[in-house]
């Protein structure tokens, strides 16, 4: 395993009976950055979350942290990485402060240095002021900082986050995304599962797209949403009988085919985006008679990109074991 990686699978299977959870699955991940593995329930995100972090031993294959066999010294392992799993694994019973301390023990750090690190992460996640409030008054953005928090105690080199924001509402699902962005900047190393697109799109530097148990496609968001016909546009005019003078200035600028409804009106062409080429299309169009009332370029999202690798969406199944 190169040194430069701190996430590195080969050949990774895993079965629960018939079911095939992992199909072979190839990982590498560089020390320092957020990769992003995307997929749709069932499709083998928390098989292989599980395994990396030593709760489940492969069928074949292998996996390394910072270059350490999950499965031949997983008491190693351990200690240089953290977890959040898809549900806030925290003590109702205690205070903020108290989980903290529990885990700092369970890492047996020493207890000058306990009461430091629960401090400093307190402050960090914004819990400062409920540190000795009883957990089970918390919202469920301040459970999922505090989980996140209990998972940094010991300063793990690599973050596992498997579904870190199901189930919050959009201003604390914002402020999970900054502090995931906070711990890049701080050298650590995270691998982050999700169905959520925009949630991949905004935070991974690279994108690993599993479906049925096997890698289908690798990129940056860019390099993905390439692959599907990169940008397209959207053309509406105001009078169908110009239509096919809209067609001879879409054909004449765009490359591909130009799609045009049954009214006459509305068109998609795929093009190359450039410099200006709004006001190239809108001037061509006038000079030919065109009524414009709405033209516009899109870029696919991860949305389309999903749709079009595997045609369903990231929420069409269970996940089951997988």
């Amino acid at each position: 395993m190169s040194s430069d990686l701190a996430i590195a699978a080969t050949g990774l299977v895993k079965r629960f009976g018939d079911n095939v959870a992992l199909g072979g699955i190839d990982l590498e991940v560089p020390r320092g950055a957020i990769y992003g593995l995307l997929g749709p329930n069932g499709a083998g995100k928390t098989t292989a979350v599980r395994i990396f972090t030593t709760l489940l031993r492969p069928d074949a294959g292998s996996a390394l942290i910072d270059g350490i066999d999950v499965v031949a010294d997983p008491n190693q392992v351990r200690t240089r990485i953290g977890l959040t799993g898809q549900y806030a694994a925290v003590d109702e019973r205690l205070t903020g402060r108290e989980n903290m301390q529990h885990v700092a023990r369970l890492f047996h750090l020493p207890k000058r240095e306990v009461v430091a690190r629960t401090s400093e992460l307190l402050q960090r996640f914004d819990l400062a002021d409920a540190a000795d409030r009883i957990v089970k008054g918390y919202s469920g953005g301040m459970r999922r900082r505090l989980d996140i928090s209990m998972s940094l105690i010991a300063r793990p080199s690599v973050l596992f986050l498997d579904e870190p924001t199901t189930g919050l509402d959009p201003r604390s699902r914002l402020a999970m995304w900054e502090m995931i962005e906070e711990l890049e900047q701080d050298g650590t190393t995270v691998l982050l599962t999700t169905q959520y697109l925009d949630e991949a799109d905004r935070l991974a530097q690279r994108i690993v797209v599993v479906d049925h148990g096997k890698v289908i496609a690798e990129g940056t968001a860019d390099e993905l949403k390439d692959r599907i016909g990169g940008e397209h546009l959207w053309l509406v005019i105001g009078d169908a009988s110009t239509g096919e003078a809209a067609l001879g200035v879409l054909d004449s600028m765009c490359f591909g085919s130009v799609e045009r409804d049954p009214d006459g009106v509305s068109f998609e062409a795929p093009i190359r985006a450039r410099d200006h080429v709004v006001p190239e299309l809108i001037r061509s169009l006038d000079e030919a008679g065109v009524d414009v009332l709405n033209i516009e370029i899109r870029r696919p999202t991860l949305d389309d990109v999903f749709l079009t690798l595997t045609g369903r969406a990231t929420d069409d199944e269970q996940e089951g074991a997988a």
